[in-house]
């Protein structure tokens, strides 16, 4: 049975002589070709950082190394081209595939400032004073 975010049969059959480590091909052949875009695709639709992802797909930095090397030979535009996927093929601005946490100082959401800490924001009086001033 089919899980939720993988490829069709018939998505497969249209994709699978565009993708590299087939038998006469340079390098080492691999036998899982299927399951790691299934890995891809999981990640993409999802959202979830690659550290998460479930352990039938093999190791999250194995996956992402392989699709960084997949990512440099364009091989992922050429899928998404066969699949219509426009999410893919960078047609869009870009495609997010991890997430990322930015620390950031506390008044950055609320403004606030501690007891004594200057408010070096002007005002709009002030603003509009240096203004007419120069």
């Amino acid at each position: 049975m089919r899980r939720r975010h993988e490829l069709t049969d018939e998505q497969w059959d249209r994709i699978q002589n565009l993708l590299p480590g087939k038998a006469g091909d340079p390098g080492r052949t691999t036998a899982d070709n299927r399951l790691f875009v299934n890995a891809v695709l999981y990640v993409l639709k999802t959202g979830i950082p690659w550290a998460d992802l479930p352990e039938r797909f093999g190791r999250p930095n194995t996956v992402w190394k392989r699709y960084d090397r997949w990512c440099a030979q364009g091989v992922w535009e050429r899928v998404g081209r066969a699949l219509g996927e426009t999410d893919l093929t960078g047609e869009q601005d870009e495609v997010q595939l991890d997430a990322t946490s930015v620390k950031a100082h506390p008044t950055a959401s609320t403004g606030r400032r501690r007891r004594g800490e200057k408010n070096t924001t002007p005002t709009p009086a002030a603003a509009s004073a240096d203004r007419g001033a120069g």
